[in-house]
């Protein structure tokens, strides 16, 4: 499982961050994480391809002071292996606005609070191919 960690910037409210990548052929599931720094979370958005006793699924959660928080399932599932994707986050004082390939969206709240984030990590079986904060 193999990670991407970018610390040290900045994803500050109102800017949007653009993902664009393609899971592996065989890939499971990966992850993209959000938080202030690389202990706490405060957007966990996991597409499931097959993990966790989920199937075509994505799992967003915060994981705050050692815990998982509540889980929140979607229910559209845009991922296909070795296609390209592009997740659209956007970000307000009071959510994430989460908007998939397909044109389907997320709302998940801002749990943490915080009007900027300097930990962005990407894990899982996925290869990034674009990222870009506005």
């Amino acid at each position: 499982m193999k990670s991407m960690n970018i610390q040290n910037m900045s994803f500050k409210v109102g800017q949007t961050l653009t993902i664009v990548g393609v899971p592996k052929p065989d890939a499971t599931n990966f992850a993209v994480n959000i938080g202030p720094d690389d202990k706490d979370i405060t957007l966990h958005i996991n597409p499931r391809f097959n993990a966790h006793g989920d199937e075509n699924v994505v799992v967003c959660n915060s994981y705050q002071g050692g815990n998982w928080c509540e889980e929140h399932r979607d229910g559209s599932f845009p991922f296909r292996q070795g296609e390209e994707f592009k997740i659209i986050i956007q970000f307000t004082p009071t959510e994430f606005l989460v908007s998939l390939s397909d044109g389907s969206q997320i709302h998940f709240p801002n749990r943490i609070g915080a009007e900027k984030y300097s930990f962005i990590s990407i894990e899982g079986e996925a290869r990034i191919t674009s990222f870009e904060i506005k």
